[in-house]
């Protein structure tokens, strides 16, 4: 499954989904806004998208993944509008036959998410009165 999404992004519900009987490993990784980047404080980040190129990208790294690993299921996930420290902005989980693999794809999608997803954000910092 790969998305866009505007919604907060619920880990549990994914990890729910990702097992099946030939799984026998899930990895997930998921990021969070944090409060600072290159020394500043953040507050909030917005993140924007064209969703039908975003999602198309996404399923482009799915289809990579899928032709390059015996996986099961793949999710990848990028939230969209304004998020607070400590929100879930990406989410990615590959289940797979054996823990090797599922690392490894899962290891391969953030890294080619954060590469070439055409997602832009805009950081927010505290404001100084």
């Amino acid at each position: 499954m790969v998305a866009i999404t505007e919604r907060p992004i619920d880990a549990s519900s994914i990890l729910g989904e990702m097992g099946s009987r030939a799984t026998g490993g899930i990895d997930i990784f998921i990021g969070t806004v944090r409060d600072s980047n290159d020394g500043k404080a953040v507050e909030s980040i917005e993140y924007t998208a064209y969703v039908p190129m975003a999602e198309e990208v996404l399923r482009s790294i799915e289809a990579e993944i899928r032709a390059r690993w015996p996986v099961e299921n793949v999710t990848l996930i990028h939230r969209i509008g304004l998020l607070r420290v400590g929100e879930i902005s990406v989410l990615t989980a590959v289940g797979a036959p054996h823990r090797a693999e599922s690392f490894e794809a899962c290891r391969y999608a953030i890294e080619r998410v954060k590469a070439d997803l055409p997602v832009w954000k805009k950081e927010f910092t505290p404001r100084r009165d």
